[in-house]
């Protein structure tokens, strides 16, 4: 979905599929009939947007393939649907059984994750409308936390140099995101304005997860301020949503319904704790407010009495659209748990996770239009 900012610029808003399991040119078609037409027709509006993730082996086919390329864009098109925006996060296999830590591999210590990045890119040159002002790529903050020194320090920063020159060389503008998330080597927004320092801020730049933001108990305004000092570009935002307890020995068993076997969820303290994963912070000290990285729909509140970290989500969105200037372009609605949201909660059929997806769009779309952003009619042409 389009809408217009009062500075003139064009504001889209999609939703990521990463919450699908496509692997495949075939499976990607399938999930456009699936999913992101029912979404729209539900919707009501000309054209929705997809924060489109295509796995490691299928952007190198599509990459090698011009016609699966070409067959892949008129699918986009013909559905009513545009691409300025694609996941690069996940390699591949992102809904399996058991993801946790190989979600961050490779990492960008390795040829494999810069291949795919460019590949990517490359891809979202021919699926951009022709009008988009500019595309971009999410990405992981290089690795996770472990292990790491001086010379897998420098090995990414020799990709990341190479990643900016051949960017440089596309006949379209698109940027790369890198995106801060807990127990990576870039956590939080000052990590990531010293990562990006030096680098080329024309290609490069963050992309801000609310609900990592949350995490790390970040006051947005004092975020985006950092990155704004560092002249750091925001590239893309993912509008989610992080777990939060007030109380988690009261809530233990509340919480303990939400320990899952597929994603890491990242726990933070507010005075301190930090574990991997929520069980680990089951065990521990549940004597402080924590913040857990599992992203929960934006429009309901999870299970009392935990909470959903809207008010961050909120309160960024304000500052990021919300004043004379639009600081970021490019919103991604990025809920990709919610086929392992506890029972109860979890769509039981591709309907009720089109009736979810869809009310997600439309509460973030409800916010943009609160901030006086209006929607903006289709006139383009793919």
């Amino acid at each position: 979905m389009r809408l217009q900012h009062r500075d003139g610029q064009t504001v889209h808003l999609s939703y990521c599929t990463n919450v699908h399991a496509a692997e495949d040119l075939d499976g990607i078609i399938e999930q456009l009939d699936t999913y992101a037409l029912p979404i729209r027709e539900k919707l009501g509006t000309d054209v929705l947007g997809l924060g489109l993730w295509i796995a490691a082996p299928a952007a190198s086919a599509l990459v090698a393939d011009r016609s699966a390329l070409t067959r892949l864009t008129r699918a986009i098109t013909e559905r009513g649907l545009e691409v300025v925006t694609l996941n690069g996060f996940p390699y591949a296999a992102f809904q399996q059984p058991v993801v946790k830590g190989a979600v961050y591999e490779p990492d960008w210590t390795t040829p494999a994750r810069l291949t795919y990045t460019l590949n990517l890119a490359r891809i979202l040159e021919h699926l951009m409308p022709d009008d988009a002002a500019r595309g971009s790529v999410s990405t992981l903050p290089l690795a996770w936390r472990t292990p790491w020194d001086s010379e897998r320090q420098d090995s990414c920063r020799r990709s990341l140099d190479v990643l900016a020159n051949e960017l440089a060389r596309q006949d379209r503008t698109i940027r790369v995101a890198f995106e801060p998330e807990p127990g990576c080597v870039v956590e939080n927004t000052a990590q990531a304005a010293a990562m990006l320092r030096d680098a080329d801020t024309e290609r490069l730049g963050v992309c801000l997860d609310l609900a990592h933001l949350a995490c790390a108990w970040e006051d947005p305004a004092a975020a985006l301020e950092r990155l704004r000092a560092a002249g750091v570009p925001i590239v893309k935002t993912q509008v989610s949503a992080a777990l939060a307890s007030d109380d988690p020995e009261r809530d233990a068993e509340v919480l303990a319904r939400y320990v899952e076997p597929r994603f890491l969820h990242q726990t933070r303290g507010r005075r301190g704790l930090s574990t991997d994963d929520l069980d680990d912070a089951l065990a521990g000290d549940r004597g402080q407010p924590w913040r857990i990285h599992y992203h929960v729909p934006i429009h309901a509140q999870p299970e009392p009495p935990l909470r959903a970290t809207t008010g961050v989500l909120r309160d960024a969105l304000r500052h990021l659209v919300g004043g004379p200037v639009a600081l970021c372009d490019h919103l991604d609605v990025e809920t990709y748990t919610w086929n392992v949201l506890p029972e109860g909660s979890r769509p039981r059929d591709p309907a009720e996770l089109v009736a979810g997806i869809a009310a997600e769009l439309d509460h973030a779309r409800g916010l943009l239009e609160e901030l006086n952003l209006n929607r903006e009619k289709a006139t383009w042409q793919g």
